[in-house]
């Protein structure tokens, strides 16, 4: 183990913020693993700039405002404070920018051999330069303001994620500078015409070649792109409050809401050389050199998930994941959902299955002449709904539709308001969350008043409410007419809207009451056994493992001989494999062509065997301080068959990687033909002999 991690894990404990980067590194990982197609591989070089951009906003800002906040206080794992956890990680991710930067270097040998050329300004023919140099004049420049700063030409704002170009100016012995914002307007690509080979350039390069010629008059002594990330830790409901003693969450909550205002820089990108000006911006920023990262590319990876509309449609095609075939819906075409689900549950697991079953439900009952009411509660939707049109429908057609509609979904709160208004307009009741609580739960609550009975219809999944995302994440759903969890899914809906999260559920487990509790209750179970002598097992999946109530009791488990194997995607604070401690846990984690979202708690085996599909984590924010559900999967074979795909993933030895006891992720063993958990899966394949 690197003196670089030792300090981030503790005993079985690992560091929430280290497991993150780990996981982040996982990411960057399958841009240099070549069973992906080469424009899938640049896709995850940018999905993993996209995560830190995401990390240094939100978990960086996190962490600084908590240093203000309290200096001493320390998270509850590994006793690190905030300020030892923001130094540990920024000397981590340099290092990560640095293989980042190799990584880029490949594949962009590797597309100009596929026929697609990333040009830099050094590597421009003459006639490339002169049609570049156009370019930039003619439709570049108008979209440019540049300035110099002087007295009258007071420093600008650096704005959060905007890229900016700035210049050491010299004139008459005048040492000055000029910056040019680079407007979010213009394209991020230029294709430069003529050649066989297809050739591109960035706008950052652009700027960076031709932007000196704007300053005409002046020596150019140096010059430099930056780009300014600030804190966006915006959330007054505290989503994340690991520290190691109790604390008066109203004085932390004021505390942290007097911060909004304050938008600090929490990380400063910049090209390489330029001492000059980056002191300059680190001075004027009051930023502490290391949150300064230097770049030798881009800033702003996003290009790279559309360098296929660059090429011709064969050789994209040949570039990417081959497009799977539709598996068979639940539901056969022309028949009702309503009468199907009526005799049998449904189970839709994506993106394997499509979201149409469940928009098709959604449409019966908007015309159907017995439903009276739909519910649901929407956290994230995709831009163009069919969810929301079917609602809408719904409204319009008579039927009384209540959305419950979480404005706080970070970064998707503009979307969340539009959808809202739109609601409202078509009749719908909207309802806009609970208190202090953000309302993550997938659920849809259908009733039915048919002759004087009453029956439901209840969706419940592990995945938001929307479509494109459905064809990207892996997300298990239930449709389900059983009459004691449609109880509990109307009492839910009342109960948001009296606020009230004191309630006993029939068959649901319901955060923040009764879900931390229930699966508690269910590895307590399951330690009894182990403690008689009788066989006990636990298997689940999940995003991120960081309760540490709940990892103390798998350790307790554990070692009284419960045989618990957990997939964990990106953040784990549970260190297995620690002999006479941890031994009897295995943790892997499955990053590939699709983003694993789905929670999965199972408990027993056999006959004795509960699982449970979830919207939570087994983080504190999910269990303590958001309203998520676990249902019960009470389907026999729905249940075997999401057993069935746990041990597919158990036995994945091609996207997995195994958490060692070292707190490092690595390789499973290859006994056997190779395995690839998702591939099987798109081929219909839920199950295998492990």
């Amino acid at each position: 183990m690197s003196d670089d991690n030792i300090k981030f894990i503790k005993g079985a404990y690992m560091n929430r913020e280290y497991s993150w980067l780990l996981f982040n590194k996982r990411v960057l990982d399958q841009a240099t693993d070549t069973t992906n197609p080469l424009l899938e591989r640049c896709k995850f070089l940018s999905i993993f700039h996209s995560n830190l951009d995401e990390f240094f906003m939100v978990r960086i800002g996190s962490l600084v405002n908590d240093a203000k906040l309290d200096a001493s206080a320390k998270e509850n794992k590994t006793g690190l404070t905030a300020r030892e956890q923001v130094d540990g990680v920024l000397k981590l991710i340099n290092g990560y920018y640095r293989i980042a930067d190799d990584v880029y270097s490949k594949l962009k040998k590797e597309l100009n051999k596929a026929g697609l050329r990333i040009r830099t300004g050094a590597e421009l023919s003459e006639k490339q330069r002169a049609k570049c140099e156009r370019y930039f004049q003619t439709q570049v420049l108008p979209l440019l303001s540049p300035m110099v700063l002087d007295a009258k030409h007071p420093m600008i704002r650096f704005e959060n994620m905007n890229g900016y170009m700035m210049f050491e100016l010299k004139k008459s012995d005048r040492l000055m500078y000029g910056v040019m914002a680079i407007s979010p307007k213009l394209p991020r690509l230029f294709r430069i015409d003529g050649g066989k080979k297809i050739n591109v350039i960035t706008i950052e390069e652009l700027i960076r070649t031709f932007g000196a010629t704007v300053f005409d008059g002046y020596k150019i002594q140096s010059q430099a792109m930056l780009r300014l990330t600030r804190n966006a830790d915006f959330d007054a409901n505290i989503d994340d409050v690991d520290i190691e003693r109790d604390v008066d969450f109203s004085k932390y909550l004021k505390n942290k809401v007097e911060l909004r205002g304050v938008q600090d820089a929490v990380r400063l990108q910049i090209d390489d050389g330029a001492d000059g000006i980056k002191a300059f911006v680190l001075k004027l920023l009051g930023l502490k050199k290391q949150f300064c990262f230097s770049v030798k590319n881009s800033f702003d990876h996003k290009f790279m998930m559309g360098l296929g509309d660059m090429l011709p449609p064969d050789i994209e095609q040949a570039l990417k994941y081959k497009k799977p075939r539709a598996l068979p819906p639940p539901v056969r075409s022309g028949a009702s959902v309503i009468e199907s689900v009526e005799k049998s549950d449904i189970f839709l697991a994506y993106p394997f299955d499509g979201m149409d079953t469940l928009v098709r439900l959604l449409n019966e009952c908007a015309d159907d002449s017995r439903v009276a009411s739909i519910k649901i509660t929407i956290y994230r939707l995709d831009k163009h709904s069919r969810i929301v049109d079917a609602l809408k429908k719904a409204s319009e057609n008579g039927k009384e539709v209540t959305v419950v509609i979480e404005l706080c979904a970070r970064f998707d709160e503009e979307n969340n308001l539009y959808y809202a208004e739109e609601l409202k307009n078509a009749g719908c009741t909207v309802i806009y969350g609970m208190d202090n609580y953000k309302v993550h739960s997938k659920i849809i609550s259908v009733v039915l008043a048919d002759g004087g009975r009453i029956r439901y219809i209840t969706h419940l999944g592990t995945g938001n409410y929307n479509e494109q995302t459905s064809r990207l994440y892996t997300d298990l759903n239930i449709i389900t007419a059983d009459e004691a969890i449609g109880r509990d899914a109307v009492a839910f809906f009342r109960n948001i809207a009296i606020a009230n999260t004191d309630h006993d559920y029939e068959r649901l487990l319901i955060a923040p009451k009764t879900l931390k509790h229930g699966i508690i209750d269910y590895i307590e179970r399951e330690t009894e056994k182990a403690k008689s002598g009788k066989p006990a097992y636990i298997t689940a999946k999940m995003n991120s493992l960081t309760d540490k109530t709940i990892i103390d009791k798998l350790v307790a488990a554990s070692k009284a001989g419960v045989k618990i194997k957990l997939i964990v995607r990106g953040i784990c604070c549970l260190i297995p494999e620690i002999a006479g401690n941890t031994e009897n846990i295995s943790v892997i984690s499955i990053v590939g062509r699709f983003l694993e979202h789905s929670r999965i708690y199972c408990f027993g085996d056999g006959d004795d065997r509960a699982i449970f599909i979830s919207s939570a984590d087994l983080m504190t924010r999910n269990t303590d301080k958001r309203v998520e559900i676990a249902t019960p999967v009470l389907d026999k074979t729905i249940a075997d068959k999401i057993y069935g795909m746990l041990c597919v993933m158990l036995a994945d030895n091609v996207k997995a990687r195994r958490l060692t006891s070292r707190g490092t992720y690595v390789m499973p063993e290859q006994n056997g033909e190779p395995v690839n958990s998702q591939e099987l899966f798109l081929k219909g394949k839920y199950g295998i002999n492990i």
